[in-house]
């Protein structure tokens, strides 16, 4: 038989992870013991900040702790996500946001925190298709119509996105790509912006988030031409896909992820997500999501964090591609 000493560095390393073990455990049972800051790292008022007070409001009616929406916007998310990704690793300080901060690592040249070390991903909230979406003063009615519309007039037709390196941005560069087409790209600050620009024929098409873009199509200020996802979501079934109408192949979903700080306790990351995804499930939530046309998701923190690092890897290939610059 093999004998440990006690003060062997094998043993003392088997004690410390034991030790630990117990302590991430002990600190999931207990939590959460005091209010938990909900980073949103948008402006109030955004698709992303509403589903935030909506998540906080149950998970607080659950826990009996206030969860508290913060509202960091600025620099594409970032200052927000730095935030979460700089607090103290004990799942108090969460963060919402969209998928568009798989691009963060690529896109910026002096980024603060690196989103794959720093952020722990608890868990994919929702997933949607986004909306290609026409000015209403556009001579095109369908997804065909519009690229042979581009094709006989390279370099006439916009598209509005929120930013540089924006997920909005990213999708009508990959469509630029993928579909042989000449557009030009036009930022604006966000959502808010496009719409008008929209119906003003400022730009003429724009990748929008169904719960921004689903009411104005409803009262005939912008024309939906087509979805982003490689099949038809369940919340559109009667708006085809990119992909059946002219672009094979062509899949760029959208989604909404809860992260927390790295370096929190695994038990603690379990807890949070699996709250998260029982939420999910309840009626009381499930109310909200044909409004906001999205689906429920509620993947555990492993396969998210999986998703996470693909989604990455795939952001930084379509940047590669349409040879968008660095940020400072």
């Amino acid at each position: 038989m093999i004998r440990i000493s006690l003060r062997s560095p094998l043993r003392r390393s088997l004690v410390v992870a034991c030790l630990f073990a117990v302590m991430g455990a002990a600190a999931a049972q207990s939590y959460p013991v005091k209010p938990i800051r909900f980073v949103v790292p948008f402006a109030a008022g955004g698709a992303t900040d509403v589903m935030a007070r909506v998540f906080g409001q149950k998970f607080s009616e659950t826990w009996g702790q206030p969860v508290v929406v913060d509202n960091r916007p600025g620099a594409g998310g970032n200052i927000g996500s730095e935030a979460v990704a700089k607090a103290a690793p004990d799942g108090y300080t969460w963060l919402l946001i969209s998928s568009s901060i798989a691009s963060a690592s690529s896109l910026y040249r002096k980024l603060n925190y690196i989103p794959v070390r720093d952020l722990a991903p608890v868990s994919q909230m929702t997933s949607s298709a986004l909306l290609l979406v026409a000015s209403p003063a556009l001579p095109a009615s369908s997804l065909k119509e519009l690229l042979a519309l581009a094709r006989a007039q390279p370099g006439r037709i916009n598209y509005g996105s929120t930013g540089v390196g924006s997920s909005i941005n990213l999708v009508g560069e990959l469509l630029r790509i993928s579909a042989g087409i000449d557009i030009v790209h036009v930022p604006y600050k966000g959502d808010a912006q496009i719409i008008p620009a929209l119906v003003a024929n400022e730009v003429q098409i724009a990748f929008l988030p169904p719960q921004t873009a689903l009411a104005q199509v409803k009262n005939g200020k912008l024309r939906a031409l087509a979805q982003t996802n490689m099949t038809r979501s369940t919340t559109l079934p009667d708006l085809p896909t990119l992909n059946e109408s002219g672009v094979p192949g062509f899949d760029f979903p959208s989604w909404i992820g809860l992260f927390t700080t790295a370096g929190t306790p695994p038990e603690v990351v379990k807890k949070i997500g699996d709250e998260a995804a029982r939420m999910l499930r309840s009626p009381e939530v499930g109310k909200y999501l044909p409004a906001w046309g999205v689906e429920a998701s509620g993947t555990p923190p492993d396969v998210f964090a999986a998703h996470f690092r693909r989604e990455v890897d795939k952001y930084a290939k379509i940047i590669r591609e349409a040879k968008i610059p660095p940020v400072d």
